[in-house]
């Protein structure tokens, strides 16, 4: 009985492993790599795109890590705190059923669903800590190989060409197996964090390889905002471990006051005049124009908003004939997650959308430290919690269906959270060691 229990608990850690790997490269590499960016369809609306295969293996995945979570999770925390998840979701789905286009906010609702559940279950697939090292590694060299085979073989679907129609001055920037250059510059930031924790916990060479592909791949990107911003996460990351009075003030202070000069200064004359005498660029690289056009959005639904992602790049919209106003009608999102939450959900739906992505983590830091778990571990989430919500101030992240920067954000979310309330198992402990009646792999 024993012999037959260890086989059936191997073939568990062998499927575990490969969900794991499946679903990261879901969200990362995707299944429709090297996107040509030059043909006529480039500029078409994209609100309502939808690919089969990509459903169907979404559904496939998702189906597995319910299936991994019945058989090995049952009793773990993954989903807290379940109440504000259930206010979150519950929001979406309200706003999507009275939306503008309801049946498309109601996917992208199901999608945001579909996501959150594969990102926390994630967390129990490896076995330990160093399991979980291992894994990461593989997919993010698998990530970073592709994007250099790109560059080197593929070169017309790896990096930006003048003959793009949406935007050929991009041309010679680097994008790897990701459709746009900063999407690809968010990657990078991630696998430098991956990188470090791998170096870390598992191999140092083998992080330190990851970190150096990644930074090299970065700066080809031309990224200016994550290139600026990596080394100021890594030290603002460095003070809220170590500092806890300076968690609030640095972070939700530094949110909102970037967000008002940013956003503020697209909409409000004198702190326009303002932003251009400290020498900063005040249309914050042609943003400005879409936030003054998503205020006025804004203000004619500013409880309920459009629904999920269901305002940007619907044919209403792009075939609006208001290019001859601006051309922010065209644009692809509202580079501001916090800005798009509050035209597709509301203003309930920001203050949701807040207090679940900025305010509930910075407690679960505490809860964290004080729990007696891999540190290394809590630093990685932590980094990437603060990487995501720092660049949603200029890029729109928040509830995507799928993309790097979300499933990676809702994984810290959920991993700062079981860091607080769960054990980790470590790579030498040969049962799961149990803390406060719970138990967790990685």
């Amino acid at each position: 009985m024993e012999r037959t229990d260890q086989q059936g608990s191997d073939l568990v850690g062998i499927f575990g492993k490969v969900l794991f790997l499946a679903v990261f490269a879901f969200y990362w590499i995707t299944i429709t790599p090297f996107v040509d960016l030059t043909g006529a369809g480039a500029v078409d609306p994209a609100a309502g795109n939808s690919n089969s295969l990509n459903q169907l293996v979404a559904l496939t995945l998702f189906g597995s890590m319910i299936a991994f979570y019945l058989a090995r999770g049952r009793g773990i925390p993954l989903f807290g705190p379940a109440w504000l998840l259930g206010v979150v979701v519950g929001w979406c789905l309200f706003t999507s059923v009275i939306a503008v286009y309801p049946d498309l906010a109601i996917k992208r609702t199901i999608l945001v669903a579909i996501v959150t559940v594969n990102a926390a279950v994630m967390l129990i697939l490896p076995r330990s800590d160093r399991e979980f090292a291992r894994l990461a590694a593989c997919i993010v060299l698998l990530t970073l190989a592709l994007c250099y085979y790109g560059v080197m073989f593929r070169p017309t679907l790896a990096i930006h060409q003048a003959s793009e129609i949406r935007e050929p001055m991009n041309a010679g920037l680097w994008r790897g197996v990701f459709p746009h250059k900063n999407t690809a510059a968010g990657a990078m930031v991630l696998s430098v964090f991956f990188g470090l924790f791998i170096a870390s916990a598992w191999s140092r060479l083998v992080g330190f390889v990851t970190i150096g592909l990644a930074v090299f791949f970065l700066v080809h990107t031309g990224g200016k905002t994550s290139i600026l911003v990596l080394p100021a996460i890594l030290v603002l990351a460095w003070s809220v471990e170590r500092f806890a009075w300076t968690r609030l003030p640095l972070v939700v202070g530094g949110l909102i006051a970037f967000n008002l000069v940013a956003v503020g200064s697209a909409v409000w004359e004198p702190l326009r005049h303002l932003v251009t005498a400290l020498g900063v660029d005040p249309t914050f690289t042609n943003r400005s124009d879409i936030w003054r056009f998503a205020f006025s959005a804004i203000a004619e639904r500013p409880f309920t908003g459009y629904g999920l992602q269901s305002f940007w790049q619907t044919d209403a919209l792009v075939y609006s004939g208001g290019s001859l106003e601006t051309w922010a009608v065209a644009a692809y999102n509202g580079h501001n997650g916090y800005l798009d939450s509050l035209i597709g959900l509301g203003v309930p739906g920001l203050i949701i959308t807040v207090v679940w992505a900025v305010l509930i983590p910075i407690r679960d830091i505490a809860q964290a430290q004080r729990a007696d778990n891999n540190p290394a571990l809590t630093r990685l989430f932590i980094r990437i919690w603060l990487y995501v919500i720092i660049t949603a101030c200029v890029e729109s992240v928040f509830y995507e269906g799928g993309g790097a920067l979300w499933f990676c954000l809702l994984f810290a979310l959920f991993g700062l959270r079981l860091q607080g309330a769960a054990r980790l198992v470590s790579a030498h402990a040969t049962r799961p060691a149990a803390h406060n009646g719970e138990v967790v792999h990685a």
